[in-house]
């Protein structure tokens, strides 16, 4: 597996308690959009994601952001 697998072209806006998360990185997850274990025999690893309080955040879905798990539109670049 080289590339990640694209979940959908926009983010996943979701409200997030403080606390400590790991993004799946790979789009193999059945846990989307956090790790579940899938990457496992992948060159892909979860990205830890620490939200110190409580807010809305923009989880990337393509795997494509320069941001890591946080949203930055990439997604609308891509075929």
């Amino acid at each position: 597996m080289d590339k990640p697998v694209i979940i959908q072209k926009r983010s996943l806006k979701l409200e997030m308690d403080p606390g400590t998360y790991f993004w799946c990185a790979c789009g193999k997850s059945k846990d989307q959009p956090f790790c579940d274990g899938s990457h496992k025999g992948t060159k892909f690893m979860p990205e830890e994601v620490v939200i110190e309080e409580k807010q809305i955040f923009p989880w990337c879905m393509c795997r494509y952001s320069d941001k890591g798990a946080r949203c930055d539109n990439k997604h609308r670049e891509l075929i």
